[in-house]
């Protein structure tokens, strides 16, 4: 560092988290500039650490191995966990070049810990001497049931991260992952810089016609930050589309939303997402024949609970034929009520004129019942009737941004479970979407550490009104206020962990599991609980009247072939795509081909094209496995069962049992075990097709 004064902030930067609740990250005195010294003194300590285990005098054994092992990084865990959140969050300034710096020194770094031949020869022998014991031999040690669970992960885990190739085949495979690390990070940036620097520019505000009130003066102030007062700007996020091309009756102005979004990342020049796509599906065909991977598919699958893509693609299949059927029903039922024949950027638009014609149900009469504030509320309520948390905001620790705010989660004996972080709002250098992160995750080796989560989306701030608190309340959407269950479901499966180790801790699961929880957690939004408590008109203050909530109830399963399709298609694809090993792939050309061998309706498009479908291109999070949703579906319609068979979603017995056999054991307990506990059995996939109304429609091609 350049003074005295640096490296002393750079000691404190990199240093244990102090301050209540078991220390939080200083938020409050991070210098982005820090972060690639930052990352090289952790990764040094944490190499001395790995060193010091593999060079230990004593006898391998699960504690001084193992035990170790998940002892050893903590430095480098919490530098790595406040980058991610200014890569995901706060990526302005220094950060997009410092990705391409820190996450290719990170893959580096995790190959040698991997590759390690003394580290894994412990391991191994840690595991032989186990598994020994596990067959009636001698000398192995007698080791819990979760215990045995993370050897026999961590084993694995570095095996099939290359512990076992030769030291040719170890120098590939590292320049492969750092590469890979790269190209996701270049994959990532053009698509935020799409999202970011590309604005649908409205200046007649006539074009608007349809739109509600408040969305309307959303893009007024989204125009005058930018700088155009008097003018109307839809920004490329899926929260300023959708509404565009549910209630514009300017059909010129859908399309032009429409392009724009789904051409995200697909534009010639610099920020073109096309090439990049073809070197990741290389790259990753190539290191799963390096680990003796038939295709990239086998090699994500085998940790799954679908263990094979041919169980998945299974699946999909089964699910695909009647979904089809049901979308092209559906889009009759349009074109009959337009009088034409309609395009991808109309079918949003005449599914809600299809929707009032057949349930007298139009969203935006909902929507002024959806305040965010309320919503919120409503989810820790749930969560305190449900599993005895207890949720009270806080000042007294930093946030990232002032529109984080920070609650203090307790257990139903008033001990300390964690903090619990909320980012709600859109901003500059933030990511589409939403998801949940983790800062800290529970463990409880030397003691109950708490753990640290955050949920964070983005919705778009109101302007400015008059009412007392200066500002009208945001009011979300009836799809954005089931994201927010889905997403609060993330954090609960994080802070109800009840776990010893940090690497079998909360959602450190199967990936086709860790969104059943998530999932499940949408289901209620839906309660008449819910509903009648927290969902009250903003300016009335009335709750939401019971025929409405009828008419939303009725129409729960319409559209339900739009939107399978549109996910179901972006996961078929992804998992043809890695099947397809080290072929040359033209993304364009593989997408079209694609959905034409799969009769994709022409009035829908991917819920995720390839140029933009930042799950599987981003990093290797998704990728082959974004199947997952459904996989994690067919749970999820199952155990909703087992709760409205116990009569109803606040069933003391049903939620205490889910908690016990699914949301505290984390990776404990194998998932299939896990779901088997909790229901009793095994899953009923048909509760599936029944959840999407999809049981009586046809199938078949033709």
């Amino acid at each position: 560092m350049s003074t005295e004064t640096d490296s002393t902030e750079l000691a404190a930067f990199i240093g244990a988290w102090e301050g209540p609740y078991g220390g939080v990250p200083p938020w409050d005195a991070i210098r982005p500039e820090f972060f690639d010294d930052a990352f090289d003194l952790a990764i040094a300590e944490s190499e001395a650490e790995i060193e010091a285990i593999a060079n230990n005098s004593e006898p391998p054994s699960f504690d001084n191995t193992i035990v170790a092992l998940e002892r050893a990084g903590k430095t480098l865990q919490r530098v790595a966990a406040m980058f991610g959140v200014h890569a995901g969050n706060l990526n302005v300034g220094p950060i997009p070049d410092l990705q391409r710096s820190v996450w290719p020194k990170l893959a580096a770094y995790q190959d040698r810990v991997t590759q390690h031949e003394g580290l894994f020869a412990r391991i191994a022998h840690v595991y032989e001497q186990a598994s020994a014991s596990e067959g009636g031999g001698s000398g192995g040690a007698d080791l819990d049931d979760d215990q045995q669970r993370l050897l026999d992960d961590r084993y694995t885990d570095f095996v099939r991260r290359g512990a076992k190739l030769s030291a040719a085949d170890k120098e590939r495979l590292s320049a492969v992952n750092q590469e890979l690390a790269t190209v996701y990070t270049d994959f990532g940036q053009n698509v935020l810089h799409d999202e970011n620097e590309i604005v649908t520019w409205v200046d007649d505000e006539s074009r608007l016609d349809g739109l509600p009130a408040t969305f309307v003066d959303s893009l007024a102030s989204a125009a005058a930050d930018r700088g155009r007062p008097g003018s109307w700007a839809v920004l490329n996020t899926r929260s300023s589309m959708d509404p565009v091309l549910r209630y514009a009756t300017d059909r010129g102005l859908r399309e032009e939303v429409w392009r724009t979004y789904y051409s995200r990342g697909d534009h010639d020049g610099e920020h073109n997402n096309k090439p990049l796509i073809s070197r990741i599906l290389k790259l990753r065909a190539e290191r799963a024949a390096l680990l003796g991977y038939e295709t990239h598919a086998h090699w994500r699958l085998e940790v799954a609970m679908a263990k094979t893509p041919e169980t998945a693609m299974d699946l999909m299949m089964t699910v695909w034929d009647k979904a089809r059927a049901q979308a092209e029903a559906e889009v009759a039922d349009m074109e009959r009520l337009a009088g034409m024949n309609i395009e991808p950027w109309d079918h949003r638009f005449y599914a809600e004129q299809v929707r009032k014609d057949r349930y007298d149900l139009d969203f935006n009469d909902v929507k002024p019942y959806l305040q965010l504030q309320n919503l919120v509320d409503a989810m820790l309520w749930c969560a305190g009737e449900l599993y005895g948390l207890q949720f009270d905001q806080v000042d007294d620790v930093p946030a990232f941004h002032p529109d984080v705010t920070v609650y203090r989660v307790t257990g139903a004996d008033g001990g300390l479970v964690g903090l619990w972080y909320l980012d709600p709002y859109a901003r500059e250098g933030k990511r589409s979407g939403a998801w949940m992160t983790s800062y800290r995750v529970q463990e409880n080796i030397d003691g109950p550490v708490s753990t640290l989560v955050s949920n964070n989306s983005n919705f778009i701030k109101a302007a400015e009104g008059g009412s007392p608190e200066g500002a009208v309340p945001v009011l979300v959407a009836w799809d954005d206020a089931v994201t927010l269950f889905h997403e609060f479901g993330h954090a609960l499966h994080g802070l109800l962990s009840d776990v010893r180790y940090p690497g079998q801790s909360g959602t450190a699961v199967a990936r086709d599991y860790v969104e059943f929880p998530s999932q499940l957690n949408e289901h209620w939004l839906m309660t008449d609980e819910v509903l009648q408590r927290f969902c009250l008109h903003h300016e009335t203050g009335e709750p939401i009247p019971p025929e409405l909530v009828d008419r939303i109830k009725r129409a729960e399963t319409f559209n339900q072939g739009f939107d399978t399709v549109e996910y179901l298609s972006a996961a078929i694809v992804d998992m043809q795509l890695h099947l397809a090993g080290d072929a040359d792939i033209d993304p364009e050309a593989f997408e079209r081909d694609a959905l034409a061998e799969l009769d994709m309706p022409p009035q829908i498009v991917m819920r995720h094209r390839m140029p933009h479908f930042a799950h599987v291109f981003s990093g290797d999070g998704y990728s082959a496995g974004y199947y997952s949703y459904l996989w994690s579906d067919a749970l999820t319609a199952d155990a909703a069962e087992a709760f409205t068979e116990a009569g109803g979603f606040f069933d003391a017995e049903v939620a205490d049992r889910l908690r016990s056999s699914v949301l505290s054991v984390g990776d404990t307990v194998d998932p299939a075990e896990g779901f088997r506990a909790f229901r009793g059995r095994d899953v009923d996939t048909d509760a599936l097709l029944r959840k999407r109304g999809l049981a009586n429609a046809s199938g078949g091609r033709g």
